[in-house]
């Protein structure tokens, strides 16, 4: 009997529950196939291992020998303080505009960690070529009715396009299917 595979777990070890909670909806954004658990205080943290912790400068100063102890699966989340003394350890500052962390986010994906580790799932209802297309000129910024001149087709078809698309990927913001495009290489971050 095949068993279906389990989503990678991470943690988020952190006091500050507003910086928690919004790393953590930023991870689920960006990789939906992930499961997250947070926790407020290392005490809570559970025995298990998880894929990645993401942990508070102060938690893992605290607890040093623990998380030293999971190499390449820590990185130290940093309120804008210089932590120059970790070398080799992956630092993702918190206390940054929203698209500069998902960058950051994005490299410490792509350079830090195994790709087993944290690729995304892909959605079950994949894109049509023509919503990849609406896909691409909504994350460069066009407005509805520009998308329609574009492509050459009415103003409802591209919000009905649009409403498609949200809906099969279960994201519904700009910046969130931005991040969708090109996590999925639908385009290049360069081509924004």
């Amino acid at each position: 009997m095949m068993f279906p595979e389990m989503p990678p777990k991470f943690a988020i070890v952190d006091s500050n529950m507003l910086s928690a909670l919004g790393l953590e909806t930023l991870l689920e954004i960006i990789m939906p196939g992930i499961s997250i658990r947070v926790f407020l205080k290392f005490e809570d943290l559970p025995q298990e291992e998880f894929a990645h912790y993401f942990v508070s400068a102060r938690i893992y100063f605290e607890h040093t020998e623990y998380f030293q102890s999971k190499p390449r699966r820590v990185i130290v989340l940093s309120n804008g303080e210089n932590l120059s003394r970790l070398t080799g350890m992956p630092i993702l500052n918190v206390c940054q505009n929203e698209s500069d962390l998902t960058h950051q986010l994005l490299q410490l994906r792509d350079r830090g960690h195994r790709k087993e580790d944290c690729t995304l799932q892909k959605k079950e209802n994949s894109l049509s070529p023509r919503e990849q297309e609406v896909l691409i000129l909504i994350v460069r910024g066009m407005l509805n009715k520009e998308i329609a001149d574009e492509l050459g087709i009415g103003l409802t078809t591209v919000i009905s396009h649009r409403k498609n698309i949200m809906q099969k990927l279960g994201i519904h913001s700009v910046s969130g299917l931005t991040i969708y495009a090109i996590m999925n290489g639908i385009i290049g971050v360069d081509e924004i």
